[in-house]
């Protein structure tokens, strides 16, 4: 059986005309993918919308903490 622990995978991104990199296990860009898909929006707009969503929280994670807490509570909201 094929192991499901795979490091993070770092790819660039860009948010506001910022480049930035994000670094998320394989399991979570399949998600945050397919979840742009199923709202018909580039990757890199999904990802501006996150950012926009933590900094109004009060103390704001990063980006990458961010993305995978908005996947987990999309899952189970879902």
């Amino acid at each position: 059986m094929p192991s499901a622990y795979h490091p993070p995978v770092k790819r660039s991104v860009t948010i506001a005309g910022h480049p930035t990199s994000i670094s998320l296990e394989p399991m979570f860009w399949d998600a945050l993918e397919a979840e742009a898909a199923r709202q018909a929006l580039p990757l890199n707009a999904l990802v501006a919308r996150i950012d926009v969503e933590r900094m109004e929280a009060t103390y704001p994670p990063n980006l990458t903490s961010a993305i995978r807490q908005w996947l987990w509570l999309g899952i189970r909201a879902g």
